[in-house]
């Protein structure tokens, strides 16, 4: 069960550094760039099935996206049942 644990906890990390980063602007090349696009490969498997499910609540002309704050609910009860 360490490993798994580890596993996630590392995982919802990732998908927070994901959510912080994104209220920043990103220029294409650059390191915040590549660090972007690594954390999007990690946690897209996971966000896009969420995303087809609860689509973007719209506020005004913008759209808010809740699905990475579902999956970290849902992360961190899972964390919080099996560790």
């Amino acid at each position: 069960m360490g490993i798994i644990c580890t596993v996630l906890q590392l995982w919802l990390f990732a998908m927070f550094v994901r959510i912080v980063l994104s209220w920043f602007p990103v220029t294409e090349g650059g390191l915040m760039a590549t660090v972007t696009n690594a954390l999007g490969a990690i946690t897209d498997p996971v966000l896009e099935p969420v995303r087809r499910v609860l689509p973007p609540v719209r506020i005004g002309t913008m759209g808010l996206d809740l699905s990475p704050m579902v999956v970290l609910l849902v992360g961190s009860l899972l964390i919080g049942a099996i560790c």
